[in-house]
């Protein structure tokens, strides 16, 4: 896999960009976009920067953003991801937890992760084979080995036709977890939850779905930090994953044996 660290100065101009519009543009404007799904007119604007400034800077890189898709073709295997406002719910609500996440994707993998929580006053930056950092400070996942000492967090419950049988397994898991865990959480950004985790500020995450946007940049920063990112089977974690699961390597056998007791029902 080719270093793409020249580009990285870039990706952190763009999410810095992305966290000036927010500091200084309320929502004025929350339009549905599917069932309890939604987008503001910050999400558009951000993201609309955020393209204009990535098309001048690497036009050969296409980009694909959770608000306007995919920019185009390209003969190359980089992409550019970018969900211009992870958690707009909790955006559009005033709640402080919302993050830009912006990855550099060579074929199904990231290489370069650049995430600002506009709102913590905090960044993060991971690229392949060189670390993982928060404000610019070396990070490591925790070293938790047993359950019950664990914080654990949830992606959001699935909404929309075949919410039903997604959301049974996501009540079953949090049973499970929540009678042996010291702490469950539901935070509603996967961008957090995963630089949580790299962070060490959680022990898990687990995200019964992977959208690419929310998921690549977080799960580079997980790997470079020491931890796992794998799917439901306890594959490697892709862009073409089912789901998103975060561990410290001390807790995988215990998280995933839940993960998939709770899948069986």
């Amino acid at each position: 896999m080719a270093d793409h660290a020249e580009l990285m100065p870039i990706a952190t101009q763009a999410v810095s960009m992305a966290r000036t519009i927010i500091h200084h543009r309320a929502p004025a404007a929350v339009t549905t976009k599917g069932d309890r799904d939604m987008v503001t007119d910050v999400d558009l604007a951000v993201e609309e920067a955020v393209r204009a400034f990535l098309a001048k800077e690497t036009p050969d890189i296409r980009l694909v953003g959770e608000e306007h898709g995919d920019s185009g073709t390209s003969e190359s295997d980089l992409w550019w991801v970018l969900d211009p406002i992870d958690g707009t719910a909790n955006f559009a609500r005033g709640i402080p937890l919302s993050a830009v996440s912006l990855a550099l994707v060579d074929g199904t993998q990231a290489v370069l992760a650049a995430i600002d929580m506009p709102f913590m006053n905090t960044w993060y930056t991971a690229r392949a084979g060189g670390g993982a950092y928060a404000n610019g400070e070396p990070m490591h996942c925790s070293a938790v080995k047993d359950l019950s000492d664990a914080v654990i967090s949830i992606g959001d419950f699935a909404v929309g036709d075949g919410a039903a049988p997604k959301n049974r397994v996501r009540l079953a898991l949090l049973a499970e977890l929540g009678a042996n865990a010291q702490r469950i959480r539901m935070i509603g950004t996967a961008a957090t939850d995963l630089a949580w985790v790299a962070q060490g500020r959680l022990d898990a995450t687990i995200n019964l779905s992977n959208k690419p946007w929310d998921t690549l940049a977080g799960v580079l920063l997980v790997r470079e930090a020491g931890g796992l990112v794998l799917d439901h089977d306890g594959s490697q974690h892709t862009s073409d994953s089912a789901n998103t699961i975060a561990i410290t390597p001390a807790l995988k056998n215990e998280i995933m044996s839940r993960v998939a007791e709770a899948r069986r029902g």
